[in-house]
């Protein structure tokens, strides 16, 4: 009888989720408050690579979708529903819905011009969010009361208890993208992103496929918003802005192409921005530019190297 032994990467993984729920035992509050946003932004990140090389298309507009699910929460939970499943359920379905309604007219076009509609999109929501003062608070944003992981349950105040709650969110979303990513549908994007025309000779639907897969992003997106609102209790039309959608492109550009790897280049851009940045008198922009610059150049001469070595 042979006994079950545990994969290295799975063990892997074990210890490293171990480590981070001992995160607010050893960290101080602002830390553990930054760890925390990290796992908000780890979602968007993830839900643009989702995008950009699960299914060839190049997006900027995620954080629309995670404006429609942060406000939805962020409405909620001042009108006293401050329940943290209900909020962040209703999240995920308005930035779901708001995904598929949008992506018949997104998909009609591919590559930069995607990008640009995408873009548009983003635009679209910051400036309707900056303007529609009377439902979004405006640039003053929205201050919302804390939330409560349950009925009847403790309000999630604390550092640690927001900490833990994102984490608790979080690690299911990952495995069950874990499984998305496995799927028959994620293969068909993958196909589709390789060679699209080729997919069509095949009989594959790609258009419909693609709107599956762009929801599916957008689900993750509102995810993210929801959180975020949970996390901060303040929603203001910055955070779903340019610098925000550009740094989620960034992150998904130092990932490299895995859903992990998008989700560690979000938890480096936001040590980059909020922990290093944040001494530097400024001077976090020019560090995201380096950033950036780096991953562009070095990646190329990365696997030149690897090719000649």
């Amino acid at each position: 009888m042979t006994g079950f032994v545990l994969a290295p990467r799975h063990a892997l993984w074990a210890a490293g989720l171990a480590v981070a729920v001992l995160v607010p035992t050893v960290a101080g509050p602002h830390p553990v408050t930054i760890a925390a946003y990290t796992m908000v932004f780890a979602l968007l990140a993830v839900s643009t690579q989702l995008l950009i090389t699960g299914a060839g298309l190049p997006a900027f507009g995620q954080t629309a979708y995670l404006g429609v699910g942060a406000y939805t929460a962020a409405l909620l939970c001042r009108a006293g529903h401050t329940q943290a499943p209900l909020l962040l359920a209703a999240a995920t379905f308005t930035a779901g819905l708001a995904a598929a309604v949008t992506a018949p007219m997104l998909l009609r076009t591919r590559g930069t011009t995607f990008l640009m509609a995408t873009f548009a999109v983003q635009s679209l929501m910051a400036t309707a969010a900056s303007r529609w003062t009377t439902v979004t608070g405006g640039d003053e944003g929205l201050h919302v009361p804390a939330a409560h992981p349950w009925p009847g349950g403790p309000p999630l105040t604390g550092p640690a208890h927001l900490y833990w709650f994102a984490l608790a969110v979080v690690t299911p979303v990952a495995a069950g993208l874990w499984f998305f990513q496995r799927s028959r549908i994620a293969l068909t994007l993958r196909g589709i992103a390789g060679h699209e025309p080729r997919m069509t000779a095949l009989g594959h639907h790609v258009t419909g496929t693609l709107t599956v897969g762009y929801t599916v992003a957008g689900v993750v997106a509102g995810l993210a918003g929801g959180l975020l609102v949970v996390v901060n209790r303040y929603l203001s039309p910055a955070d779903i802005g340019f610098e925000t959608a550009s740094l989620a492109l960034l992150a998904a550009a130092i990932g490299g192409g895995g859903l992990p790897g998008a989700a560690l280049g979000a938890a480096l851009v936001v040590a980059v921005r909020d922990g290093v940045g944040a001494g530097t008198d400024g001077l976090s922009p020019l560090l995201l530019g380096l950033l950036f610059l780096t991953v562009a150049y070095a990646r190329p001469l990365i696997a030149r190297l690897g090719r000649t070595g």
